[in-house]
């Protein structure tokens, strides 16, 4: 019988490949450890996304800049926080970014989608996600051509190696070319916080290695699941992998390396 293809997302891929112990309490173990506490940084990306999904939605006579308090009011999430005090500073902040962001964009112009959901499949994996936006673009010989953008909300700012390296953007590209039967090449990071935009233009053989690297992940996760049904040690065949992203972990409090990570409190990315 042939190899069922592995399912997986931008985020399944991506949780093996920062540390394959991740992965396996995200995926793997039922019941699934208790995750720390909510994270402020979440809460704030989920709330400015859902109000950009949202400001797509309003008819084009109503996307303005006015009507932004109410959409991210309705949106906003509150877990995370200190206090009520940060929260609200917080929001201030994320209503200037949708502000100066949105005041940049034409209301007229219609993405080839919002929040879509984008699937393809090869012969090792069934890949599916959800872009942001995916806008519509014609190439200098007047080809219609699709374009991934992804919004981004951490205090980082982030430059064209970024978008380069993404391969959750560049599986959304390969995918939506599929989908929206149309080249779909050039990616975009738009950093809500800066302003600023970091893209790259992808090639045929670029977006091949990215999908070519996305199946070796899922061989090995394959590879260690399969080793623990037979009986394997799981630690063995999902190993830690210790690092600055530890402190980060939703699952610190729960592994054994984590729990000797320095402890960021919920809000530390979001003070000041």
């Amino acid at each position: 019988m042939p190899e069922r293809l592995f399912v997986c997302t931008p985020s399944k891929l991506g949780a093996f490949e920062d540390c394959p112990r991740r992965y396996r309490y995200s995926y793997v173990d039922r019941p699934t450890p208790v995750k720390g506490p909510p994270w402020a940084h979440n809460s704030l990306g989920a709330s400015v996304h859902t109000a950009l999904k949202n400001w797509y939605a309003l008819p084009v006579d109503r996307r303005r800049v006015d009507s932004l308090p109410t959409l991210l009011k309705a949106t906003w999430v509150r877990e995370g926080y200190r206090d009520v005090d940060q929260e609200r500073v917080v929001y201030r902040r994320a209503l200037e970014w949708l502000e100066a962001y949105t005041s940049g964009l034409d209301p007229d112009d219609e993405p080839l989608g919002v929040e879509r959901v984008v699937a393809t499949k090869t012969a090792v994996i069934a890949f599916n996600g959800r872009a942001d936006r995916i806008d519509g673009r014609r190439n200098d010989d007047g080809v219609p051509e699709a374009v991934i953008v992804d919004y981004k909300t951490g205090r980082q700012g982030l430059d064209a190696d970024d978008a380069r390296g993404s391969r959750a953007l560049a599986l959304y590209a390969y995918a939506a070319e599929r989908v929206f039967r149309r080249p779909c090449r050039r990616v975009e990071l738009h950093h809500l916080p800066t302003g600023t935009v970091a893209a790259h233009e992808h090639t045929p053989e670029s977006l091949a290695r990215h999908v070519s690297r996305a199946e070796d992940t899922a061989r090995d996760i394959v590879a260690a699941e399969k080793a623990v049904a037979a009986g394997a040690d799981p630690d063995e065949e999902f190993p830690v992998r210790p690092g600055s992203l530890c402190s980060w972990c939703d699952f610190r409090r729960s592994c054994p390396a984590g729990v000797k990570a320095v402890e960021k409190e919920p809000w530390a990315a979001v003070s000041s």
